[in-house]
C-alpha cells in the first residue's frame, strides 16, 4: 500500500476528504507501525515513513471514515528505567477519536507474564484482545447551532449519567435507552426543561475501559473515571454502536438537540489518570508509546508510577506533548463537538509540577490564555488523594469550584451536629452567601462556587436522610470501600421505613436540604434523580453499579419533590437577589450598616460577634435586600427585586421568631415558601414589623417584604 509522508499536525487519524494523515508522537520510538484492520480482523503493517520533532506521520490516500487502525512501536525495552515499548502490543492512538470494541482481558494485553510479573518481556500479540481506533467523518451539518453562554450566576447545573438517566424511561423507545440519543429524545429533554436546569454536566463519556476485577466480580465501571482515549465519545452510549464510528456523530446531535432547548452541555473529564494503571497494569496505549513521557514516574525507581489519583498511575503534565494532548482534546471537544465546559475531576492533580500542589502550574497559565478554553466554563473538583490535595479556594479566577465546604456545613447544619468540628453559624452564613472567605480575595465572584449537597460520589438526597451508614456490600467489597463519615442523619430508623412521622421528617429535611442549595449565593447543583426521589438503598460508592440500584427508577418518581424543586428553580430564576453576580458589599457578611443583607437571632434583633461564635446556635433570620443589588442587568439598567426574609430553624423544636421592628427592614411581609408544607405556595397571612411567625423544628420559611 503506497504512503505519502503526510504531515506532523495535526497528531492522531485526520480525514481531510481524500484519504487520511496519521500522526504519533514518541520521543523513544525506533520505528513505528500503522495497523489497518479489515472487517474481518485481517491485519496490515505499514511503516510510517517520516518522523518530525519526535512525531511519526504519514498520508494514506483513499483510507477513509470506518477505518479501523492502531499502532505497533519499536523502541526500548527497559522497566527499570520506565521504558516499556514492545510491538508485540497494538496500542490505542492517544488522539484516537472512536473506538470500536472493548479490552477482552487475557495475558496478552500485559507487558509481562502472570506467572512473573517481575520477570521477561511477554510478547504474546494483544491485537486480537484489543478494540480498534475508527477514523471519523468530521464533516456535520451544525445548521444554526449556538452555544447558549448561560451566565455563571444564572446557571443551575444538573449532574447526569447519560445510561443511566433514560436506561429504564419508559418513554424513550427500548433501542435509545441509555445513549446519547436516549439523552436527546423529547421525553427526556420534557424533564429537563420542567425542572428548569441550564446545563447538564455529564458523568465522563470519554472513551473508558471496564476494570478486569470489576468484571470478574460480575460488575462493571458505571461512573466512567477510567479513561484511555481523550478525544472518542464511549462507544457504549451510542445507539447506532461504534463500530464505524457513529457515536461521533449522534454525541454531536445530542448536543444540538440540547442547544436549541438552550441547555449547555458540561463534560466531566478525566484528565488525571487513565486506565493502563500501575506497573501491573496493562499496556493499551501511551505506557507503549512513550511511557516516561506520559506518566509520571518515581524517581530512582522507574519501573513505579506516582499515584496521585489512587488509581495507579498519574499523567506528566511536566511533559509539553501532555499538555498539548490535552489542550487539544479540551479543544476539539469545544469546537468540533461543541460542548459548553468541563469539569476536571481531581483537578489538583493537573497542578502538580513537582511534589506540592501548584496553582500557578503550567497547565492553568496554558488554560488562561487559551482563546477558546478560556472562553467556556470550568469546574475544578478542588483536591486529590495526595499529600497536600485538597484546594478548595485556591484556583485561579477563570475558575468555579466544587465546594466540599458547602457540602459539609450545610449536611451539618440540617442534622443539627457540627460534631466537634467547630463549625458555626458564621460557617453557615458564609456558604449561604457565597462562601466570599474562599474566593473573594483572588477576584472570584460568587459564581465560583459550585454549592452542591449530593453528587455522584456519596450518597443521593434520599439517602442522605434515610441512612446513617454506608450499605455497600452489592460493590462486593466487604462494605469496606466508600466514606465512612457521610455526616447523614436517618431521622429515626435505618433504611427503608413505614413509619409516617419519620417519612415526613425525612421529606421536610429534603425540602430544606433543596431550599438551602437553590436560594444561596453561588452556582446550584443538583445530583440527577434527586428531585425524584432516587435512592441507591443506601449505597455511597455505586461506581461498579451499572443496573437498576444507579438507574433512574421512572416507575417510582416522587411527584411532590419533582413539583418542589422545579418550583424553587423557578422562583431562583425569577427573582435575581438570590443569584447576584457579586458579593454583599464585597466585606465581612454581618454586622450593624449593612445596607445589602442582615442577619437576625430568632428575637428579632440582629447577630452579635458573640452570638456568631455559638456553636450550639442553630437558628437564625437573614434579609436580602432587592433594592440594594449592584449590578446592571444587559442593558445596563439597574437590577432590582422583592426583598426577602428568611428564617432557618435547625432545631428539632418548634420556635417562635420575632421579625425585625425598625422599620426600614420591611413593615409588612407575607409567607411565600415553608418546608413544613410539602407543596410551595405563598399564604394569605401576612405579619407586620416586630411581629411572630411559627416555625416549624427544621424547617425554613422565606417571607416576601410587602411594604
Amino acid at each position: 500500500m503506497k504512503i505519502y509522508p503526510g504531515t506532523p499536525y495535526p497528531l492522531g487519524a485526520t480525514y481531510d476528504g481524500a484519504g487520511t494523515n496519521f500522526s504519533l508522537f514518541s520521543d523513544v520510538a525506533e520505528k513505528v507501525e500503522l495497523c489497518l484492520f479489515d472487517g474481518r480482523g485481517q491485519e496490515t503493517r505499514i511503516e510510517l515513513p517520516e518522523v518530525t520533532a519526535f512525531c511519526w506521520h504519514g498520508y494514506l490516500p483513499n483510507v477513509v471514515p470506518g477505518q479501523r487502525y492502531g499502532f505497533r512501536v519499536h523502541g526500548p525495552w527497559n522497566p527499570e528505567r520506565g521504558h516499556r515499548c514492545n510491538p508485540a502490543k497494538l496500542l490505542l492512538d492517544p488522539y484516537g477519536k472512536a473506538l470500536e470494541g472493548m479490552v477482552e482481558w487475557h495475558e496478552a494485553v500485559f507487558p509481562y507474564h502472570f506467572v512473573d510479573p517481575e520477570g521477561s518481556r511477554n510478547d504474546l500479540d494483544s491485537a486480537p484482545f484489543m478494540p480498534r481506533c475508527v477514523v471519523i467523518n468530521p464533516f456535520f451539518d451544525w445548521g444554526n447551532d449556538r452555544q447558549p453562554r448561560i451566565p455563571a450566576h444564572e446557571s443551575v447545573i444538573y449532574e447526569v449519567h447519560v445510561k443511566g438517566f433514560t436506561q429504564r424511561h419508559p418513554s424513550v423507545p427500548e433501542e435509545l435507552r441509555g445513549t446519547y440519543a436516549g439523552l436527546a429524545h423529547p421525553a427526556a429533554i420534557a424533564h429537563l426543561k420542567r425542572l428548569g436546569v441550564t446545563a447538564v454536566e455529564l458523568l465522563p463519556v470519554h472513551q473508558f475501559i471496564q476494570d478486569s476485577l470489576l468484571l470478574e466480580r460480575g460488575l462493571r465501571n458505571y461512573w466512567g473515571y477510567n479513561s484511555i482515549a481523550y478525544l472518542a465519545p464511549h462507544n457504549e452510549y451510542a445507539a447506532a454502536g461504534g463500530s464505524t464510528g457513529q457515536q461521533v456523530q449522534e454525541f454531536k446531535q445530542m448536543v444540538k438537540i440540547l442547544h436549541l432547548e438552550g441547555i449547555e452541555v458540561i463534560l466531566d473529564v478525566v484528565y488525571n489518570h487513565t486506565a493502563e494503571g500501575n506497573h501491573l497494569g496493562p499496556v493499551l496505549s501511551m505506557k507503549g508509546i512513550d511511557n516516561t513521557a506520559y506518566y509520571r514516574v518515581v524517581p530512582g525507581k522507574e519501573r513505579y508510577y506516582m499515584d496521585y489519583t489512587g488509581t495507579g498511575n498519574t499523567l506528566n503534565m511536566r511533559h509539553p506533548h501532555v499538555l498539548q494532548l490535552i489542550m487539544d482534546s479540551l479543544r476539539y471537544w469545544v469546537l468540533d463537538m461543541h460542548v459548553d465546559g468541563f469539569r476536571f475531576d481531581l483537578a489538583a492533580t493537573l497542578a502538580r509540577e513537582l511534589h506540592d500542589v501548584d496553582r500557578l502550574s503550567a497547565f492553568f497559565d496554558i488554560i488562561q490564555q487559551d482563546p477558546v478554553i478560556s472562553q467556556v466554563k470550568l469546574i475544578a473538583e478542588p483536591w486529590d488523594v495526595g499529600e497536600g490535595g485538597y484546594q478548595v479556594g485556591n484556583f485561579p479566577p477563570l475558575w468555579s469550584e466544587w465546594n466540599g465546604k458547602y457540602r459539609d456545613t450545610v449536611r451539618d447544619y440540617w442534622r443539627g451536629d457540627w460534631r466537634g468540628e467547630n463549625q458555626t453559624l458564621g460557617d453557615f452564613a458564609n456558604r449561604f452567601t457565597g462562601s466570599s472567605d474562599l474566593y473573594a480575595t483572588t477576584g472570584r465572584r460568587p459564581s465560583a462556587s459550585i454549592n452542591f449537597i449530593t453528587a455522584h460520589d456519596g450518597f443521593t438526597l434520599r439517602d442522605l436522610v434515610s441512612y446513617n451508614e454506608k450499605h455497600n456490600d452489592g460493590n462486593r467489597e466487604g462494605n469496606a470501600d466508600g466514606e465512612v463519615y457521610n455526616r447523614s442523619w436517618n431521622g429515626g430508623a435505618e433504611g427503608p421505613t413505614d413509619d409516617p412521622e419519620v417519612l415526613a421528617l425525612r421529606a421536610r429535611q429534603e425540602r430544606n436540604f433543596l431550599v438551602t442549595l437553590f436560594l444561596s449565593q453561588g452556582i446550584p447543583m443538583l445530583l440527577g434523580g434527586d428531585e425524584m426521589g432516587r435512592t441507591q438503598g443506601g449505597n455511597n460508592n455505586a461506581y461498579c453499579q451499572d443496573n437498576e440500584v444507579s438507574w433512574f427508577d421512572w416507575e417510582n418518581v416522587d411527584e411532590d419533590l419533582l413539583e418542589y424543586t422545579a418550583r424553587l428553580i423557578a422562583f431562583r430564576r425569577d427573582h435575581p437577589v438570590f443569584r447576584r453576580r457579586r458579593w454583599f458589599l464585597g466585606k465581612s457578611i454581618h454586622g450593624e450598616g449593612v445596607r445589602d443583607i442582615g442577619w437576625f437571632r430568632p428575637d428579632g434583633e440582629l447577630m452579635s460577634d458573640e452570638d456568631w461564635r455559638h456553636g450550639f446556635a442553630k437558628s437564625l433570620g437573614v434579609f436580602l435586600n432587592g433594592d440594594a443589588i449592584p449590578s446592571l442587568d444587559d442593558r445596563g439598567e439597574r437590577i432590582t427585586d422583592d426583598s426577602f426574609y428568611i428564617l432557618f430553624n435547625a432545631h428539632h423544636e418548634a420556635l417562635p421568631f420575632r421579625l425585625p421592628a425598625r422599620p426600614e427592614w420591611g413593615q409588612r411581609w407575607r409567607p411565600v415558601l415553608d418546608t413544613s408544607e410539602a407543596v410551595p405556595g405563598e399564604r394569605a397571612e401576612t405579619v407586620e414589623a416586630g411581629g411572630e411567625i411559627a416555625v416549624a423544628g427544621r424547617a425554613v420559611v422565606v417571607l416576601e417584604r410587602l411594604a
